[in-house]
């Protein structure tokens, strides 16, 4: 019972403003902006199975072993793991005073912090590549252009939000060797980087 709750959970929080199953499709913020990207779907459930076939490490509350499952996704080394793991103990440690703690919302706690960790990794290299392609084009200080694409974050702009997942599944993809998928990524991640270009000059000329 425990377990399929659990398998539940994993389901629910990936595909949360991401991905809509059985489909291939990538959303952003919300289904209104979504690509078609073949055999997404695949990845994603190995994803989910990496989740999935290791619960009784989270069920015996060895979470450092269960993190440690995930270094096969590209990006995810021993240093990374621990700052996941510390982050982690801080917030059990917040609740530790909490009676009954719900087995379920210890484990969002747990997929929360690692999916973070996980779409952050590739999204800070697609943020770096934009700001090379806006100096390329415009004479522009370093922190103005982060102040234009902090407003975009602020906005929840689309863009921003569709380019936050193509980053996440590039990496996931890579990571269970999909390079058909994470080509497809790359390409996308690429358009919709010259939209933000263009939203960011087209604001400053």
């Amino acid at each position: 019972m425990i377990n399929h709750q659990l398998n539940e959970a994993t389901n629910n929080l990936i595909n949360q403003q991401f991905y809509l199953d059985g489909h291939d499709l990538i959303i952003g913020r919300t289904p209104e902006i979504s690509i078609k990207i073949s055999k997404s779907g695949q990845v994603i459930r190995k994803f989910k199975d990496l989740f999935n076939t290791n619960l009784n490490l989270f069920l015996e509350g060895d979470y450092y072993k269960f993190l440690n499952r995930f270094k096969k996704i590209k990006g995810l080394d021993d240093n990374y793991i621990k700052e996941i793991y510390q982050d982690l103990q801080l917030k059990f440690e917040n609740l530790r005073d909490t009676e009954n703690i719900n087995i379920i919302v210890l484990y969002s706690l747990v997929l929360n912090s690692l999916i973070s960790s996980i779409r952050d990794l590739n999204f800070g290299e697609a943020i770096k590549e934009i700001k090379k392609r806006i100096q390329k084009r415009l004479t522009i200080l370093q922190n103005k252009i982060q102040e234009e694409l902090d407003e975009l974050f602020m906005k929840n702009d689309e863009n921003i939000s569709i380019l936050y997942n193509l980053s996440y599944l590039d990496t996931l993809a890579e990571s269970f060797n999909y390079k058909k998928v994470a080509h497809i990524c790359k390409i996308q991640k690429s358009k919709f980087m010259n939209r933000i270009v263009e939203l960011v000059i087209s604001s400053n000329t």
